[in-house]
């Protein structure tokens, strides 16, 4: 049970890295302010630097990870360009990344309640993630 939970909870945070790290992507390019642009930058390469060790944790258990859901994916893309058609502001795009960070902190909560019999390393990793998604969305209210 234990190997089993912590394969599905390995997974479901390399599926909101990837997420996080798509979302940053998408939106980076149209940051004007330096400081703003720079939190997210870091942020995105927490996410990688953290990803590196999910990725090592899944070879040593023989599995490929997981990819964010398609329909969960596509949704946000639709949100974010048709959002940042309308108002392509700092604000907007804070905004939106403050709701990918809650919906990222509020799903790894409950993988990380789901899979209590997970390893006490993959918990950790999971709890990480979840406290670089909460600054995250504290770090952006100034750009709000």
């Amino acid at each position: 049970m234990i190997e089993k939970d912590t394969i599905r909870l390995l997974r479901e945070c390399d599926a909101g890295i990837k997420m996080g790290v798509d979302s940053i992507n998408d939106v980076l390019n149209d940051v004007s302010n330096d400081e703003f642009k720079k939190l997210l930058s870091d942020c995105r390469n927490e996410h990688e630097k953290l990803n590196s060790e999910i990725q090592s944790l899944l070879d040593e258990y023989g599995d490929d990870g997981k990819d964010p859901n398609p329909m969960a994916k596509g949704m946000s893309w639709i949100k974010t360009n048709a959002k940042m058609a309308w108002d392509g502001s700092d604000n907007t795009i804070a905004d939106l990344m403050t709701d990918g960070c809650n919906m990222g902190v509020k799903s790894l909560s409950k993988y990380l309640n789901q899979y209590k019999a997970a390893s006490e390393k993959t918990k950790d990793i999971a709890k990480k993630l979840i406290a670089i998604e909460g600054t995250l969305s504290t770090d952006m209210r100034p750009y709000l």
